[in-house]
């Protein structure tokens, strides 16, 4: 059985602060070792909270981008002092070229990692009790936004599956007729779709929400080990961010690779940011020992 994420059940604020944190800073710093550090960490928390389904995904969708997207770079750049070769086009292959292909692969899929998290992490009801009363309107356009994707797939093919009950799916007939078929069963989901969002903003009309003055029941509780969480996020968060001020992390690519070192500042700013990233996964492992343990004293 999958374990329990305990990082989960703590207050939204600080499930939003995490995220909020290391999305940024995956997006902003293109520090080979910070890069390397968020890559990891998020594939690390994807495959926690996912198990199987995560690696499977990342095999066979992130792996191949990563590649595409680092081939891309050094195929129509050429920028960069160190030639390393030609290519038939006449034009050079450069190792920074290849290197900031890497990086922005290695970018781009942490970002899609960390969202991938933050989809389970921060459920629709969270992100209405943080920005319900801030942007009542907003909130529940981007809450139904997160849900409509899972929701739309869901839907789909429970569609799709009935009309191939009566004959009329994508993979019934020639060309045209399967070309029919599948527009047959897109003009059914949009009106679903527009559908499910009037019945579900009548629902909230109809609730009060939004209105000032309206009350809200809620289960969350910003509690001692909520507290203990959001200041070690916000200590790291505050660290990384001066460390970044004062070029503990700058790194330049173009024209010739230059950063810098491992002195002792740099170092440690990686490990801050390495215990920010995996502070779910020390978390969720520390739950598990704790849970290990009573069942062998039982």
């Amino acid at each position: 059985m999958k374990s329990k994420d305990s990082f989960s059940s703590y207050h939204p604020l600080v499930n939003f602060l995490y995220f909020g944190l290391v999305l940024v800073f995956s997006m902003v710093f293109m520090h080979p070792v910070c890069l390397g550090i968020s890559l990891v960490s998020a594939v690390t928390y994807a495959v926690y909270l996912n198990g199987k389904k995560a690696v499977r995904f990342n095999l066979l969708f992130m792996l191949p981008i990563f590649l595409m997207a680092a081939l891309i770079n050094p195929a129509f750049s050429h920028e960069g002092g160190t030639i390393l070769t030609y290519l038939p086009s006449g034009n050079p292959l450069t190792l920074e070229s290849i290197t900031y292909g890497i990086s922005a692969a290695a970018m781009l899929i942490s970002v899609i990692s960390w969202f991938s998290c933050y989809n389970v992490v921060m459920t629709s009801d969270k992100f209405v009790y943080l920005f319900g009363r801030v942007i009542p309107a907003m909130s529940l356009i981007l809450s139904m936004t997160l849900r409509f994707v899972p929701k739309f797939t869901a839907q789909i093919k429970v569609v799709s599956n009935a009309q191939k009950c009566v004959g009329r799916d994508m993979s019934n007939g020639g060309v045209l007729r399967r070309a029919k078929n599948g527009l047959t069963i897109l003009s059914i989901m949009v009106t679903w779709a527009l559908e499910n969002a009037i019945e579900t903003a009548d629902s909230m009309k109809s609730r009060g929400y939004g209105l000032p003055g309206r009350t809200a029941f809620s289960i969350y509780r910003f509690d001692k080990r909520d507290r203990t969480a959001f200041i070690f996020l916000l200590l790291c968060g505050a660290y990384i961010i001066l460390g970044a001020v004062f070029g503990g992390l700058t790194w330049r690519y173009y024209p010739t690779m230059k950063g810098v070192g491992f002195g002792a500042f740099p170092l440690s700013l990686f490990l801050v940011y390495f215990a920010l990233s995996l502070a779910p996964v020390a978390s969720n492992m520390t739950e598990d020992n704790k849970w290990t343990a009573l069942q062998s004293a039982a």
